[in-house]
């Protein structure tokens, strides 16, 4: 299976359970294989390049919190976690977002 459908695959499944895909994080190589196809899949999130091909997806949770995964794009499914309680501000939330990705990074050297 190709990146274009790895991708593809992942953002269907987070949108069927209510899932709102925000940002994406694309490799190099993977940004020359779907370039001409980025924009009907990733829409309007962010997308910008990283060590490792990974989608940023948030939804409302429990108790006006809204949820946030980022979910590495590989044939091993991995994702962290992180709901934000409603009086976090943009920037608390922006580090903790840094750390998860910094988290991923680690992993997939790790794992690589």
């Amino acid at each position: 299976m190709g990146k274009y459908d790895q991708f593809a695959e992942v953002i269907g499944a987070y949108r069927r359970h209510g899932w709102e895909l925000r940002r994406a994080i694309v490799t190099a190589a993977s940004r020359v294989e779907i370039d001409d196809r980025r924009e009907p899949l990733f829409g309007e999130a962010i997308v910008n390049e990283g060590t490792c091909d990974a989608l940023w997806f948030s939804r409302p949770s429990v108790k006006d919190r809204e949820a946030w995964e980022l979910r590495l794009v590989a044939e091993t499914p991995y994702a962290l976690f992180e709901a934000f309680e409603a009086d976090e501000t943009d920037e608390q939330r922006e580090e903790v977002r840094l750390e998860m990705e910094a988290r991923l990074r680690e992993y997939t050297t790790k794992n690589s």
